[in-house]
């Protein structure tokens, strides 16, 4: 039996990372535009997952053959697209009340399975997808009828994620993860590198350091991820990525002075709930159908 504890604490050290991630995002945006922030980060993570594919079994041209090559190039689109708006997110709805609202996307990966994928749904992932969207309407805290519509940027950037989501199960039919993860990086690099000079300002000397651990920490997450997903299936390792909301609540309120409500709490073990319940239906699903 293969040995999975080098797995768990790959996905331990993956959220880690993410959660540093968040917090230096948050800094950032705070400067410069949250383009400029994503584009940096891209570019870091370009140039990494290009090493990465030139060392996999086939080279850098074996990782770059895809059937699907527009399809390959959107998902990168839609990551740094992703990124950009919960970068901004961060800045305007804060960066614990994102996270907790960015926990929906597994269930709005699952609505969209359905027109996208022609997958089916049953009542038992259909009533954890409705008991998950009340707890995102216990996020927002709709008081008077009245919702901020600042609250809107982290469930864009959800929908954005869950779309990039759909796409990547849709590419791994026939792709390898170095070719999937290869063209969301170059793709979103080149995406961003296309419109960041519209929105360009110099990065000042003493926000180097922060840049650069930004950069490394993005590079260094998906790496440990993609070693994790090596050694474990998505059941095991899904559980263990909502520890980054944990981690970036710790952020936010340490390092950034935000402050946590009793409808945060409510709303996202809500959520999370019916995630980690819908994630689980599908590997039972999967495993019923092998």
């Amino acid at each position: 039996m293969q040995d999975k504890r080098p797995g768990y604490l790959y996905v331990l050290l993956a959220v880690i990372l993410f959660a540093g991630q968040d917090g230096f995002s948050r800094l950032l945006a705070e400067r410069y535009p949250a383009v400029i922030v994503a584009m940096v980060r891209f570019w870091a993570f370009a140039a990494f997952v290009t090493v990465l594919a030139a060392s996999s079994p086939g080279g850098l041209r074996g990782a770059l053959f895809t059937p699907r090559p527009i399809l390959q190039l959107l998902r990168g689109v839609l990551l740094s697209s992703n990124i950009v708006v919960i970068v901004y997110a961060y800045t305007i709805a804060g960066l614990a009340l994102s996270q907790a609202i960015f926990q929906a996307t597994p269930l709005i990966v699952t609505i969209l399975s359905v027109p996208l994928l022609g997958e089916e749904v049953g009542w038992r992932r259909g009533v954890a997808v409705a008991v998950g969207l009340a707890g995102v309407l216990v996020l927002l805290n709709p008081q008077n009828a009245h919702v901020d519509i600042r609250l809107l940027l982290p469930l864009a950037a959800s929908l954005l994620y869950a779309l990039y989501g759909i796409a990547t199960r849709a590419v791994g039919q026939h792709d390898s993860a170095v070719t999937s993860v290869l063209y969301a990086g170059v793709g979103g690099a080149l995406a961003l590198t296309f419109v960041g000079p519209f929105y360009w300002t110099p990065v000042h000397m003493a926000d180097w350091p922060a840049m650069t651990a930004l950069s490394v920490c993005g590079a260094l997450s998906h790496f440990f991820l993609i070693r994790a997903y090596g050694l474990l299936n998505a059941v095991e390792v899904q559980p263990l990525t909502y520890l980054q909301l944990v981690l970036s609540v710790v952020v936010a309120t340490v390092f950034f002075g935000e402050t946590v409500t009793w409808n945060m709490i409510a709303g996202a073990a809500i959520v999370v709930g019916a995630g980690l319940f819908t994630v689980w239906r599908e590997y039972r699903l999967g495993v019923r159908q092998a």
